[in-house]
């Protein structure tokens, strides 16, 4: 079966963001916007597109889980060797984008990144299952394996090792704090005029604008 690619368009009616929608801190409005699709159901509210460049200038992407809001960042949780970690090694900085379909929402963030204190990473690593603290120490992350077999192996040894004791968190895992610079609210609207809602951190203060379609 051909697909027709160029004809695959859907028209955008559930809403609109106004001036009068807004808050003075984004952050605010984010929140509303995230607990909202929550309560749509989306299948992965917290999931977001993370954008970052190697030290070569490569981009990359993937999908990571948002974990958590603060008055100003967003953090995340990760292996320090992966792809991503040496991305950010290099080039500390990054962009994200939540997309919610069935709110016809989509939110951008750009900022500066570092990784969060011990303490904070041991904290969000204790409260996983145990099932992914395993997996965390069993996966070398980005690298090459042979095969699943080799994966199981791995994780197999990691488990006979931590047998009936508490999992500590590996020195190579921990978080991230995307602290935000800019963030963009897109609101789908009929005929393509969708609304787009700019915030910029300058001098202390959010400011923003609302850019063209």
């Amino acid at each position: 079966m051909s697909i027709d690619i160029a004809g695959l368009r859907k028209n955008y009616t559930r809403g609109g963001l106004r001036e009068e929608d807004l808050t003075d801190n984004p952050i605010t409005l984010f929140r509303q916007w995230l607990e909202e699709s929550v309560k749509s159901e989306a299948a992965e509210p917290n999931a977001m597109s993370l954008a970052t460049v190697s030290e070569d200038g490569m981009p990359d992407t993937r999908t990571v889980l948002l974990k958590d809001i603060g008055d100003r960042y967003i953090r995340f949780y990760t292996n320090y060797k992966s792809t991503k970690g040496r991305d950010l090694e290099a080039n500390p900085f990054a962009a994200v984008n939540f997309w919610w379909p069935e709110l016809e929402r989509q939110v951008r963030i750009r900022g500066s990144v570092s990784k969060v204190s011990r303490d904070e990473s041991n904290e969000y690593f204790q409260s996983r299952p145990r099932e992914s603290q395993l997996g965390a120490w069993a996966s070398e992350q980005s690298s090459s394996v042979a095969n699943r077999d080799t994966l199981k192996e791995a994780y197999d040894a990691v488990s006979k090792r931590f047998k009936n004791t508490t999992i500590p968190t590996p020195e190579f895992w921990g978080g991230y704090k995307i602290v935000v610079s800019e963030i963009e609210f897109w609101q789908g609207r009929p005929s393509r005029l969708h609304d787009r809602i700019l915030f910029t951190f300058e001098e202390e203060t959010w400011n923003y604008e609302r850019l063209q379609p």
